[in-house]
């Protein structure tokens, strides 16, 4: 189920590349697994998107993908690592994910993710900018109530976009859907 992890950096690839990449994508269907809940995983998420494991930081990216593609988020809220025998809770600090990454050609706004992974913003995967504290926490829906923060210079590529599009209120389009970056004042 393991796929190649897009490139460092997506400005040499085409947009179709990237979009051919997150249309491959191919995960473990975990939202088919229902195993007894086995308690916790000792492993957390940071802020940052690093993953640690009993205090250590997890440094091979394999491994932190493996874990991301068995990630699955409850209806309560809680997050978990599924398999079809067992389920661990582990720990989130802000997202499970960091869209560290923006590839905008025309209607179209892709991301990479910390993982390797390629997420296309539209209907099925919306941005969304909450205010935590009177500051912008821009967010994308990766998959099935999974999200990555967009990170601080995707985020500013965006407001750029947004500033030059003259929206009211500022946002951005991507695949026919308009994603506003602040409410309308």
């Amino acid at each position: 189920m393991a796929h190649d992890p897009l490139p460092a950096n997506l400005a040499h690839l085409t947009l179709d590349a990237v979009m051919a990449a997150a249309r491959e994508q191919r995960l473990p269907p975990v939202h088919l697994w229902h195993p007894p809940h086995r308690g916790h995983s000792a492993m957390e998420i940071r802020s940052d998107g690093s993953w640690w494991h009993e205090g250590g930081k997890i440094e091979r990216p394999a491994l932190v993908r493996l874990f991301s593609s068995i990630l699955r988020r409850e209806d309560d809220g809680r997050f978990v690592l599924v398999t079809p025998v067992e389920m661990m809770d582990i720990d989130v600090e802000d997202t499970p994910f960091l869209a560290v990454e923006l590839k905008a050609e025309g209607d179209v706004l892709a991301f990479r993710l910390n993982t390797g992974d390629a997420v296309v913003a539209g209907p099925d995967h919306p941005i969304r900018v909450e205010d935590r504290s009177g500051e912008p926490h821009p967010v994308l829906l990766v998959r099935d109530g999974l999200e990555a923060r967009i990170g601080r210079a995707s985020f500013y590529e965006l407001a750029e976009m947004a500033l030059t599009n003259g929206s009211s209120p500022p946002g951005v389009w991507s695949r026919g859907t308009f994603f506003p970056l602040m409410e309308a004042a």
